[in-house]
Parts: structure tokens; sequence; C-alpha cells
């Protein structure tokens, strides 16, 4: 993205990562931890994570990353406590790597979880992307595509607003609008497309930002987190004051807790994770004065937040979902990308592969990075970009 000219900040959370960063720990009754107790429990997390991941190796078809966690838990030898501690960290860390429940999840589901390189936000937000590698054409939005026809002739893509025919198509859709079936595909879609779409996961991972009137974390924490008990339905909170100038924290709600909150009010899901910062905090945390609350579940241009393995699924089947398939027509999107699904990178690259294999040969993602930075460095995204509305 940086070659893009796109401003980012490193921002990395790695694999729900229990060290490494400024963390403030509180045990499962609430309580914070001491630094020995905090090493503590990271070698704890450590020594259970390469536990599980022989687990893993060694796990049968139809074993689900519950399975996988719960035999490595148990042979850890750690008392119920530590024990406890690390299980709702692993349940967490699916959820927010996922947004599905851990049991859901299959054996082998974050086996491709690992990034290179830093992790980064925009701070001048994602639709930085799009705006810069669409100049020069043309993007028509609000218009809801209903049908996707193939004839002989080439396909034809049927919306509210009229219908745009071409020698091929790429459909770049979220995996939870084909799990809806909101796109019509005439003729049908073979079993090569509709087989990966069954059984891969669509999640739901919703964001809450609340900001305050002055800071009551530490000044150098990057995040606050709660294990055990304490942290069962809130976990982990984030600072991202840095972006907003204000005091801010993120949090995650995702998975079941994620679906649930969808049902209530933004007012009623931004007390319930306030009231679980006072139970550590006590009195010094203000009342907020903003709050943001999104619910990628309920977009029907989204269905869901990013894909996932369920059991029974691989990690073929995101590879496969790409096609090519009869009738000029291709998929692209993060849960067609198979190395790195459910990230920016693969969406980004799955795009690159569409268009090599439309136009039969090679196209040079430097290059065409250098192309876009050029082609936008005197016009940064502002209030004209179409992607504002």
């Amino acid at each position: 993205m940086q070659a893009l000219g796109i401003p980012t900040r490193e921002f990395t959370v790695g694999s729900f990562q229990a060290g490494g960063r400024p963390i403030e720990h509180f045990d499962g009754t609430g309580r914070p931890m001491d630094a020995a107790a905090s090493e503590r429990w990271i070698c704890d997390v450590e020594a259970v994570d390469a536990a599980l991941a022989e687990q893993i190796a060694a796990s049968d078809p139809g074993d689900s990353y519950l399975d996988v966690t719960e035999r490595a838990l148990d042979a850890s030898g750690l008392d119920a406590e530590r024990i406890d501690e690390i299980r709702e960290f692993f349940r967490h860390r699916v959820e927010e790597q996922c947004g599905a429940w851990i049991g859901d999840l299959d054996a082998h589901g974050l086996d491709e979880d690992g990034i290179d390189g830093d992790e980064v936000i925009f701070p001048r937000g994602y639709d930085e992307i799009p705006h810069r590698i669409s100049v020069g054409l043309d993007v028509r939005l609000s218009h809801a595509v209903r049908t996707i026809r193939r004839t002989d002739d080439g396909c034809l893509a049927r919306t509210d607003d009229g219908d745009f025919s071409a020698q091929q198509v790429v459909v770049t859709v979220p995996l939870g609008v084909l799990k809806a079936a909101t796109i019509a595909f005439d003729p049908p879609l073979p079993e090569a497309a509709t087989g990966p779409i069954a059984r891969l996961g669509m999640g739901v991972f919703n964001k809450i930002f609340v900001q305050f009137p002055e800071r009551f974390w530490r000044a150098d924490t990057y995040v606050v987190r709660a294990l055990g008990e304490a942290g069962e339905r809130w976990h982990s909170w984030y600072d991202v004051s840095s972006i907003s100038g204000i005091p801010t924290l993120l949090t995650f709600a995702a998975g079941p807790l994620g679906r649930h909150l969808q049902t209530r009010p933004d007012a009623e899901v931004v007390a319930d994770s306030v009231g679980a910062l006072r139970a550590l905090y006590g009195d010094a945390v203000g009342e907020p004065i903003d709050s943001w609350v999104t619910r990628w579940g309920d977009d029907p241009f989204a269905a869901g937040s990013y894909s996932h393995l369920p059991v029974g699924a691989s990690h073929h089947d995101h590879d496969a979902l790409a096609g090519p398939f009869e009738g000029g027509l291709h998929f692209a999107g993060e849960a067609t990308w198979g190395a790195e699904p459910a990230t920016v990178g693969a969406a980004y690259r799955s795009g690159h592969r569409a268009a090599e294999r439309i136009l039969g040969h090679a196209v040079d993602l430097a290059e065409f990075a250098k192309h876009v930075a050029e082609s936008t460095a005197d016009h940064p995204p502002g209030d004209d970009s179409p992607y504002q509305h």
C-alpha cells in the first residue's frame, strides 16, 4: 500500500499477540497483573502454543480448533486458573482472527495466519485504496447487481439501473453475499464454485470505538487485556488515540457475541463495553464523549466481515473459488486467496491474479503501483472522491 503512495501507520496485532508490546494485563478477578505475573502468562501461552502446533499437525479430519486447543491444554500440566486464562485467550484469538466460534473453526483454520512484515492502518481511511487504484476507470456506484448471465457472446450484468455487457466478468462481492445468493447466476454456478461457497464460512467481526474525556490507561499502553473470567465477554482494548488525537480505545465484538450485539442498540453495546472497563479501572473511567459501532453482519452488501475455514473446509477451497469458470466468469476478493485469506493483501493480490488471467499476460505490480502513485500524487483523496458517498 505504501507503494501506491497511501499514508500508513504501523499497528501490528499479529496473531492476537500475547506479548511483545506494552500490555496492561488483568487477571481473572479483574486485578492488574505485575510484570512477573504478565511474563509468566506470556510464557504459558508460548508453551501451550508450541504444544498446540503439534496437536494441529496430528489432528484428524473433522477436528475443530476447539478439539486441538483442549488437547494442548490438557497436556500442559498447568493449574485450572492458568488454563482458564489461556482457554479464553484461544477463544478470543479465533473470534478476532476469524469472526467465528472456536468450535466451528477447522483445526487448520489458523494455518495461514502468519503475516510477513508490519500490519498497518490507513489514517485517512480505507477508501484511499479503491480511490487510487481506480484512477481513469468508469466506476458506477449504487448499481446493485441482481443477475449475471453468461452466453456464447459474453457476460451480461443486470442491475437496478441498467444492464452492462462484457466479454468477461470479475465478481468481487464478499463471500457472505455469495452465500446469501442475492445475485442470480444464469446458467447456475457449477459445483466447482458452489462447493467452496457452501464450505467456507463468513465471520462477523465488529469494532467498537469509544472516545473518553481523558486517558485512564498508561501512556505507553498498546493493549488493555482482561484474562480468564474477567475477559469472558470483553477481552482486549487497543489504544488508537494517535489516530484521532483524542483518548480512544478500540474493542471487538466477534463471532457469537458479535452476532448477538447486532440485535442491540449502539448505546447498549457501548455501555456494556465501558462497564467492563470500569470493572478494571473503577471510577477512573469517565463518561464517553463519542463512540462508533460497526454492524457488518447486517450490511446486505457484506453479510459478514471476512471468510474463515469451518470444519470440513480446506484451504484449497479459497483458491478453487477464484475460477476461472466457463463463460468468462472469475471471482476475486479475500475469500479467493488461500495463502492469506481475510486480509487486504489477499483481496489486492486476487484482483491482480484475475487481471492477469483475463489479459493473458503478466502485470508487474511494482510498475502498476508506480503508475498509480504518479497519477494521484497531485490529487489526494478528498470530499470529491466517489467513495466518500
